[in-house]
């Protein structure tokens, strides 16, 4: 009962703030392209995980492609805030998204709309390579699948809920940026375009990275991450902590490396 109402409570809390608060938000769509392309990145549709059966992967890119057509070409002028969840609304039937992954409290559950958290996962690192400041966004404190060909740090991504465990991005810049996004056959492809030509560029990285064994025998896992920005020849402006990370392995830390040649 406390969690229903506590749900209920955060998300009209919610709605108020996107509605009556001081904020402005981001709702112009504008079908031109912006000149510029300050970042452009792509992940896989589908990927092999344990105990994940592959048709919630493809109801996956049902969901996305839903929520993509929401956010597609949206506008962020100086001063105004995008909303992940105030441009996509609440994933229901009716609006024509199915059952699809969730995690919940470290585990694989299904629910409506499952899947949505690899868009904000994108839009989140993309947007770590523009000047854009991200002014709300969360994780996950479990860390539930091993590492698989992961080319990004642990704990690079931004988990969502609806509505309150939001992906939030404010234009501090006197530049228009443009979100421009695609699911194609394989990919989830993104980019930030931009109405200025860029003058810097941006490098992710993990500073630390380490497991602590806890007194009730489980793990967890701890990180941090940095970006430097530097200028477009290279030369290091600023070298910044971005964020720590710290969650909870529902699995084994230390498992043996596979033999042979896979």
């Amino acid at each position: 009962m406390r969690l229903i109402i506590g749900t209920l409570f955060f998300r009209l809390q919610r709605r108020m703030n996107w509605y009556w608060g001081k904020q402005k938000y981001a709702r112009t769509r504008n079908q031109q392209l912006l000149p510029y392309e300050a970042v452009v990145h792509q992940t896989p549709l589908r990927r092999e995980l344990q105990s994940v059966d592959m048709w919630l992967q493809d109801n996956k890119v049902i969901n996305l492609r839903i929520a993509v057509a929401k956010l597609n070409r949206i506008i962020i002028r100086p001063g105004e805030t995008f909303s992940y969840w105030r441009l996509i609304g609440k994933p229901t039937r009716s609006q024509g998204y199915v059952d699809g992954m969730i995690l919940s409290q470290g585990k694989v559950t299904v629910g409506t709309g499952g899947g949505l958290c690899q868009l904000s996962n994108l839009i989140y690192w993309m947007t770590l390579h523009t000047p854009l400041s991200v002014t709300e966004r969360h994780r996950h404190s479990y860390d539930v699948f091993p590492d698989s060909g992961r080319t990004q740090p642990f704990g690079s991504g931004a988990t969502c809920y609806y509505n309150y465990v939001d992906l939030q991005i404010t234009n501090d810049t006197d530049a228009v940026y443009q979100l421009d996004l695609a699911v194609t056959d394989h990919q989830l492809v993104g980019s930030w375009r931009v109405s200025e030509e860029s003058r810097y560029q941006y490098q992710i990285y993990e500073r630390k990275h380490w497991f602590t064994q806890e007194y009730w025998g489980g793990y967890v896992r701890h990180n941090e991450i940095g970006r430097r920005t530097m200028t477009l020849e290279g030369d290091i402006l600023h070298d910044e902590l971005l964020t720590e990370n710290h969650a909870l392995m529902m699995y084994e830390p230390y498992l043996p490396e596979a033999s042979g040649n896979g």
